[in-house]
């Protein structure tokens, strides 16, 4: 793994993203709640252990050593002193304190294995008993070597014994629990041992009672050979089961156990059954020990109480009050705290409750998200332990994401990068994580540097460090986290590319090491897939347990129903549901087609990209990143991602290219400058366009790119050499037959629109490219009064009207002239960028037909209207702005043409005063009204001609001095 980022020298500017956290509760409110309350009681227990112990050692042996009973007080007191004295040095190590006195974990479930370990001890404890040892001997065997095997078999035997042996254990230890239990029956084995000591002991066990057994071991081994890998078994059992046979074998192992234990007490006379029941009892609850808390806690109020009520008469009252006092202190400090420890303990049993809650109502999923609550409980308990009782603690799953991706733990690096992922897909969290992660530089570098763990171990954590950045990114300045995009940049080569080499160029070694690393790489993702698939199976397994417990639940209901208590039944159904809906664990998010690092790379630099241009000019410096992500525009056969995941980056490079080439300013003709110069960009482009298998959605991107890269001179004309890239644009534009109503095909003909639109202006090759399509002019004549389409529409036949009018025939002349009526009514009604549109055409209509212009005016009434709207148009915008900069521009050239062609317009003109208005504009000139359009800072497409020339020949045609 690689090294942990450090990078506390770097500071990481994050724009705001959104409005900050909201009033909204944090979901682990509840469970911080219930740990502070543990928290309290335990510590308040630990209190009262430090002064009993304080007390024992100054006053009751450094005071009165000599008057204390040797019998009892002397001993409870150093017995106390030793106990607590173990505690406080264990409490130095979290180690040692979480296996001996720690709260969490002092009781754990049972479960199967638990039972089957508490038989085998009954079970052996029962043999030695008919051998006749003491039974001081056997208590001592028994919890000892209880309380070895449930910490030892959890934590150093897995690191002591293979897997193979630690399943082979787990397999076949309920057989031998049986087989075990079977012969501490059998009373001929120890016949002799029991004459010889009670010969009056004789009990002959019945057909019965050993056919018992025998239905348990047949039922044992059957479960646990349907549990073995063989192919013929698992068939027949799986037909009969299905998938639920892991639930099943469970189930059947833990009645066996329970039964065999039953069997063992029901088959000793009267008088030791009892014994026998509590040593089973006391079996059962050290397997539920999961350390010596509880044993300590129940030592410490038994010896107290003994204390507090002696009821041996044969050592002497002490004389002393001041001692009697002392003892009545110590022993009810004593009380105290052991009371404290259980109720700790029994309210920390609980803990599942708020526990699972935080899973549902966190939204985490599968058993990885039960395993992160788990974790996250044990972090607020550490936390809340440490510091003073009253001391402020910011304890929150923000802060236990961030302190576990800053671990240096794989484990807790895993569990903290998912964690974070987590709350970025819910608005509440996001909020608070990013402000979470502004104030953590440390994070955000360690975040980013994961980018680059390359080990096959830490797959997962790089994959999901990648879905983070990739949320980060919207907000993320990366000018100051030297290495950002290079990290980013090289997520892309991880789809396993095979590159063929030059036979004039490359050597025959360095071909074997192509091949080499293709193969490893490729190993590599089979063992991700692999292990991808075992979760999911593991999974699958979790959900059949809960449909198994769905089961047992249909099968209660029917026998419920053949009683016929119709209101028990439906009172326990509902409880049943309650249950089985709190129990509930929400399903996992699967990984998806998209969830692979180059799609997620590319996801990071869009983002990047659209949150400043100082990352768009760090995009710029990376080494072969455009050409990495021009790579991904084609389908590739050299590569190991499957046909999905190459739909989907060849979506996502798309994506990449439509901002970069979108970006304003120098940065952004750098950008354009960039991509447009890769010499198969275009190729790629024609390709996408002319597939029938291509989306209306890749056919828009492709669209885009190339009404954005037409923005530059130099790639408009490039673009325009290559035919047939105009005339799929036409196609996409004109192609009827496919248009519906979605969305996506109307935005595609309007977007290939855009693209022409940009292509003709100031072109006049491809504006006579586009002019043979046949009914060309008719189509935009229609798309005229549409409403998504007018001003495309209208600019295209501006451009051509402005660069090919000598190519136009009489019959497109004709469909120009009908669409005069819709411009005109237009006109008097819009504003801003689309009046400039419209002015524009008009006046090139004006200047290609004004006959027919004219006669339209005067026909419908509206020539003072209009006149009196270009004049106030020139009136209104004398600050021209880069969303309409040459609105004065087309006003101007419309004047000019009508007066051009009939003098008496100027009266009209003059009568609204555009005089005045020429007068402002002459004074009030901009450079920017040279410009057809802006991207950022940077006007594009420089008009020839000068406003000024267009005032001076405006106000020569009014007759202006």
């Amino acid at each position: 793994m690689a090294d942990g980022g450090g990078g506390g020298e770097h500071v990481v500017q994050m724009m705001a993203g959104g409005s900050g956290p909201g009033k909204v509760a944090a979901p682990e409110k509840w469970l911080n709640r219930f740990v502070r309350a543990v928290v309290l009681i335990e510590r308040v227990g630990n209190a009262l252990g430090t002064l009993a112990f304080t007390w024992a050692t100054v006053v009751l042996l450094g005071g009165y050593a000599k008057d204390l009973h040797s019998g009892d007080d002397f001993i409870f007191a150093t017995i106390i002193i030793f106990l607590e004295a173990a505690r406080m040095f264990s409490r130095n190590n979290r180690i040692d304190y979480q296996v001996f006195f720690n709260t969490r974990g002092a009781f754990r479930p049972l479960g199967w294995n638990g039972l089957t370990l508490a038989a085998c001890f009954c079970a052996v404890l029962k043999i030695m008993w008919e051998m006749r040892l003491r039974m001081i001997i056997l208590m001592i065997i028994l919890f000892g070597f209880g309380r070895l095997l449930s910490e030892v078999s959890s934590r150093g035997l897995k690191l002591l014994i293979c897997n193979r042996m630690r399943r082979a254990a787990s397999v076949w230890s309920p057989l031998v629990a049986i087989v075990l239990l079977a012969l501490s029956t059998d009373e001929s084995l120890f016949k002799d041992y029991s004459m010889m000591i009670y010969p009056q002991k004789k009990k002959d066990y019945s057909m019965i009672e050993r056919a018992m057994f025998l239905v348990l071991l047949v039922a044992v081994l059957v479960a646990t050979i349907s549990s073995l890998h063989f192919t013929r078994i698992r068939k027949l059992v799986d037909s009969v089961l299905g998938n639920k046979l892991e639930f099943w074998c469970q189930g059947i192992i833990s009645l066996c156990m329970v039964a065999a234990l039953g069997m063992l007490v029901y088959m000793l006379k009267d008088y030791d059954r009892f014994r026998m029941i509590i040593i089973e009892v006391c079996a059962v609850a050290i397997m539920s020990f999961g350390n010596l808390q509880i044993p300590a806690a129940v030592v410490r109020v038994v010896l107290a109480l003994i204390g507090l009520m002696p009821v041996d008469d044969s050592d002497p009252p002490y004389d002393d009050e001041n001692l009697k006092a002392s003892l009545r202190i110590f022993y009810w400090m004593v009380l105290g705290q052991g009371i404290l420890y259980a109720v700790a303990c029994m309210l920390e049993f609980f803990s599942f409750i708020p526990r699972r809650s935080l899973v549902r109502c966190g939204g985490f999923g599968g058993q990885r998200g039960v395993e992160s609550v788990n974790m996250y409980y044990a972090y607020a308990l550490e936390k809340c332990m440490q510091g003073g009782v009253l001391a402020p603690k910011k304890i929150s799953l923000s802060n236990f994401a961030t302190d576990y991706v800053n671990s240096d733990i794989s484990k807790n690096q895993l569990h903290g990068i998912r964690m974070m992922h987590s709350f970025l897909q819910r608005e509440p969290t996001k909020a608070q994580l990013l402000s979470k992660l502004t104030a953590s530089t440390k994070t955000v570098v360690r975040i980013i540097k994961m980018l680059d763990w390359t080990c096959p171990k830490d797959a997962a954590i790089r994959l999901y460090a990648a879905k983070v950045t990739a949320e980060l990114a919207k907000n993320l300045r990366v000018v100051t986290i030297p290495g950002t995009i290079q990290l980013v940049s090289a997520l892309l080569d991880s789809d396993s590319t095979l590159q063929r080499g030059n036979p004039l160029l490359d050597t025959d070694d360095e071909q074997e090491e192509r091949q080499e690393l293709s193969m490893n790489t490729e190993d590599n993702q089979e063992v991700k897939h692999h292990s991808m698939r075992n979760a999911a199976d593991n999974q699958g397994k979790r959900q059949d347990r809960h449909q198994d417990t769905d089961n047992l639940l249909e099968t209660q209901i029917r026998s419920t129903q053949q009683v016929g208590i119709d209101e028990q039944k439906s009172c326990i159904l509902r409880c049943w549901q309650w249950i089985q809906e709190f129990r509930s664990i929400p399903k996992e998010q699967q990984l998806t087609d998209h969830d692979f690092l180059p799609a997620l790379a590319m996801e990071i630099i869009d983002s990047l990209a659209g949150s400043g241009q100082d990352n768009c000019v760090e995009i710029r410096k990376a080494a072969d990143l455009i050409s990495k992500i021009i790579g991904f525009t084609s389908y590739r056969r050299d590569i190991m991602n499957t046909e999905a995941q190459q739909s989907i980056l060849l979506k996502s490079s798309l994506k990449v290219l439509q901002r970069l080439t979108s970006i304003g300013g120098k940065i952004g003709i750098i950008l354009r400058y960039e991509i447009s110069r890769h010499p198969f960009l275009l190729r790629n482009l024609i390709e996408i366009l002319g597939d029938n298998k291509s989306s209306q959605e890749l056919r828009k991107l492709v669209a885009a790119n190339l009404r954005n890269l037409a923005v530059d001179e130099r790639a408009r004309q490039e673009i325009g050499h290559v035919q047939l890239i105009i005339t799929r644009l036409v196609q996409a534009f004109l192609n009827t037959e496919e248009i519906t109503s979605v969305n996506a095909d109307r935005f595609l003909r309007k977007v290939a629109g855009q693209a022409l639109a940009m292509l003709t202006m100031q072109s006049v090759q491809n504006c006579l490219v586009i002019l043979q399509e046949p009914e060309f002019m008719m189509e935009l004549k229609i798309m005229i009064h549409d409403k998504m389409y007018v001003y495309v529409a209208a600019s295209l036949l501006r451009n051509l009207c402005m660069h090919a009018r000598s190519e136009l025939r009489e019959s497109e002349l004709k469909e120009l002239s009908h669409t005069l009526r819709e411009v005109l009514e237009r006109i008097l009604d819009v504003d801003g960028a689309e009046l400039e549109i419209l002015i524009g055409l008009s006046s090139q209509i004006c200047k290609v037909i004004p006959e027919d212009f004219t006669r339209e005016l005067d026909a419908g009434q509206i020539k003072q209207r209009f006149a009196k709207r270009l004049v106030d148009t020139l009136k209104a915008n004398m600050k021209p702005s880069a969303h309409c900069p040459g609105i004065r521009r087309v006003v101007l050239e419309q004047v000019i043409h009508l007066m051009e062609y009939n003098s008496r317009y100027a009266d009209c003109f003059n009568a609204f005063g555009v005089t005045d208005a020429l007068s402002m504009v002459e004074q009030t000139p901009s450079k920017a009204e040279n410009y057809r359009l802006f991207l950022g800072d940077e006007g594009f497409m420089e008009y020839s001609m000068p406003l000024s020339d267009l005032v001076a020949r405006a106000k020569e045609l009014m007759g202006c001095d």
